[in-house]
């Protein structure tokens, strides 16, 4: 036991849905994140994040296991995390450690019921020792009754049906465009302050006789954008970047159909909705961040802040994710603790699943050999400074590499993608035609990710 007390804390607070650019930290002023901006001024910020999967399920699961998502047949968001399928939260358990979720995992999606405590009994089987699943907001408000712990919550409140009505009114509008205004629940029984104070709990009350890991699942800034008004008024008058516009031409169809045309005034409503949104679940990493400053463990523990994947936000004409455009697919992460130079920045291309490894380093634990990810744990003490010279990411339509320089998309049934990121940033030139060459180099790269001498079950 006094082995395991010389390990350290591990904290990782993932949000749903928040792109890469929109933290305070990244030299934005249009939207406030102090306590994010605490934890990148105590650590290291990355530039150059990419989830696996811009969807849920799939890039939880990747995260989970280390693998690339379409390893476990994780394509979309009825995918399951197999339960044959080694977790670090395993890894993490079998060393000694406690193991913690409050919020949302998505490990299991199409298993609506998340038990009234949100312990299941397959969260113990992937590794977690002292679990508490939420639902996420759609989740949550689909069901005439409640699917988990959240929804118990407003049900003894007497919110239940207040909340689920709402959320029937939002899904018939499409969840975004006509569908953003101002929760109709008060700051306190919001879902991600329900998470906050949970999480807060959860720090307090677990004992000090063993490491601990806690992932904190924020069921935000995900659509529907419906911050309460306490926030939402904040932003009111806070002036937006303006959308990217894009005539869809070089772009596949199946990515034209999703396109949705508003006028700039609706959308800098919503972009200001989005940032109401997470400048809430900020005060709440403030909270966390106190409590472990109260216990004193604050400089014993390191934190993590990622997402599962980034947001549109209309650019493009586009909303929510799936598409492997940058806002979709570039993702915050910051990490800061013992031995982590502080207020540095890196540009080294890392994915998702990378965290998994270097959790386990962190946590002086060998991670499991057969994965696709790579511990940048290197970087963040000052070893290294570069990590991969490319990433992927993938769904059932497409799946695509990036480098610094260039993206290639391979549409599956449609013309592939080619962009020039250096010249042209926001993916509005799609230079296939006269590129014939570079496509056939970077499809050897993207086919080689997939394979790398991997052949698992």
């Amino acid at each position: 036991m006094e082995k395991n007390k010389e390990k350290p804390n591990i904290l990782f607070i993932m949000t749903d849905q928040q792109r890469f650019d929109y933290i305070s930290c990244a030299s934005k002023d249009f939207v406030n994140t102090p306590n994010i901006d605490r934890i990148a001024k105590r650590g290291m910020r990355f530039t150059n994040c990419f989830t696996n999967s811009p969807l849920c399920a799939p890039a939880r699961i990747g995260l989970a296991t280390g693998l690339q998502p379409c390893r476990v047949g994780a394509l979309d968001n009825l995918a399951y995390l197999p339960l044959n399928a080694p977790t670090y939260y395993q890894r993490l358990r079998d060393h000694g450690y406690q193991v913690g979720c409050v919020g949302k995992l998505d490990l299991a999606k199409p298993l609506s019921f998340n038990g009234r405590n949100g312990d299941r009994p397959c969260l113990f089987g992937w590794g977690f020792t002292h679990p508490v699943e939420c639902e996420g907001k759609m989740h949550a408000g689909k069901s005439e009754f409640p699917l988990g712990p959240y929804g118990y919550y407003l049900q003894k409140k007497d919110l239940y049906k207040k909340f689920h009505n709402d959320y029937v009114e939002r899904r018939e509008k499409g969840w975004i465009v006509g569908a953003s205004h101002d929760s109709k629940l008060s700051k306190e029984d919001f879902e991600d302050t329900y998470i906050g104070r949970r999480a807060v709990r959860w720090i307090e009350e677990i004992s000090g006789d063993f490491p601990w890991h806690l992932f904190v699942s924020f069921a935000g800034p995900h659509d529907p954008f419906d911050p309460p008004t306490e926030f939402s008024k904040k932003y009111k008058n806070i002036k937006m970047p303006e959308a990217v516009k894009c005539d869809m031409e070089g772009k596949p169809n199946w990515v034209k159909k999703k396109q949705i045309l508003v006028e700039d005034e609706e959308n800098e409503h919503i972009r200001r909705q989005y940032c109401a949104a997470i400048e809430l679940i900020d005060e709440q990493i403030g909270l966390i961040l106190d409590k472990l400053e109260e216990k004193g463990i604050l400089d014993k523990t390191y934190i993590i802040f990622s997402s599962d994947h980034g947001e549109m936000l209309g650019d493009l004409g586009l909303y929510q994710k799936i598409v492997p455009y940058d806002p979709s697919i570039r993702i915050p992460l910051i990490i800061s603790g013992p031995r982590i130079a502080q207020g540095v920045i890196s540009d080294a291309m890392v994915e998702l699943i990378d965290i998994n490894p270097t959790i386990c380093e962190l946590a002086g634990v060998s991670a499991r050999e057969e994965m696709d990810a790579k511990s940048f744990a290197g970087i963040v003490f000052g070893e290294t400074h570069e990590h991969r010279e490319d990433i992927v990411t993938r769904l059932q339509q497409y799946r695509c590499i990036r480098t610094k320089k260039y993206k290639l998309i391979q549409n599956f049934n449609e013309k592939n993608e080619l962009y020039d990121l250096e010249n042209d940033p926001n993916e509005l030139n799609n230079i296939i035609d006269e590129n014939r060459g570079l496509e056939k180099q970077l499809l050897s790269r993207l086919i080689d990710r997939y394979m790398e001498g991997k052949w698992l079950w």
